[in-house]
């Protein structure tokens, strides 16, 4: 995650620049209106390019119990440091209205083209269809 998408309004707090996806599973998800929209279940990382290709979302339920999971690309997720949460900015409408799956039926997330509809969910580039030119704009290679 570039540090464009980090908001850091404390000098009082650290930065934490670098953490363990562990570290991050279970971080809260709202958007800019305030609205949770869940919290982070799983990362998962496209091993060939060294990238975080989505983080899965747990959203909806009761008390955990009939959450619908979500693979939401890395790159439109923010973090905000002072409050230790991700910030996905989309209303729980279109959430509600991504692509989703069951947590004892996970898609073959490596599929090209289900990635490709995930990604168009939320009108973005897919990372792997992204010019170098893209990647420079972002802020590098690394993960997005």
């Amino acid at each position: 995650m570039q540090q464009t998408n980090i908001k850091k309004t404390d000098p009082g707090k650290k930065f934490r620049r670098i953490l363990s996806a562990s570290t991050l599973a279970g971080d809260r998800v709202r958007n800019s209106a305030g609205e949770d929209l869940g919290k982070i279940d799983q990362i998962m990382i496209d091993i060939p390019s060294g990238r975080v290709a989505y983080a899965v979302l747990s959203f909806g339920g009761v008390l955990g119990i009939g959450n619908k999971l979500f693979a939401v690309p890395w790159s439109v997720l923010s973090v905000d440091e002072d409050e230790k949460c991700f910030v996905l900015e989309v209303d729980q409408r279109t959430l509600q209205t991504a692509p989703g799956f069951e947590k004892d039926d996970w898609p073959d997330m490596a599929d090209l083209h289900w990635g490709s509809i995930i990604f168009e969910h939320y009108g973005i580039t897919p990372y792997w269809e992204e010019t170098p030119d893209q990647r420079t704009m972002r802020g590098g290679g690394g993960n997005g």
